[in-house]
């Protein structure tokens, strides 16, 4: 797993061109960072990890475009199961998002706790 000094983009947004794809994308990419998996073991996982399930048409769409944009690449198989890795660019596309996303936690739960008292 690639780590140490490969630059990031600030924004966060090398998700945000997927549009409605980017929740599954955002998942797809989580799932994958543990490992290489086909379409229905990432919607299994994808479901364990998250609660949410993603239609088959959403998880394939997603990943056609994961993929065009080199986030993701097809592994080789000897079935008909077509499995999917995480690339380099895909983490670091993935650790951006998060980190955006983080602070947009981050930010909701202390307005909350300074306004609506803790839960």
């Amino acid at each position: 797993m690639p780590k140490g000094n490969q630059s990031e983009p600030d924004d966060g947004q090398a998700l945000a061109g997927f549009g409605r794809y980017a929740g599954a994308a955002t998942l797809i990419l989580s799932s994958l960072a543990d490992g290489t998996k086909h379409g229905y073991a990432l919607t299994k996982d994808i479901e364990s990890f998250a609660g949410v399930r993603i239609s088959p048409g959403t998880l394939y769409e997603a990943l056609a475009r994961l993929e065009s944009q080199g986030l993701i690449a097809a592994v080789e198989s000897d079935d008909r199961r077509r499995p999917y890795r995480l690339t380099a660019t895909g983490a670091t596309a993935l650790r951006a998002h998060l980190n955006a996303q983080r602070r947009v936690v981050d930010t909701g739960l202390r307005r909350l706790a300074g306004n609506w008292g803790t839960a």
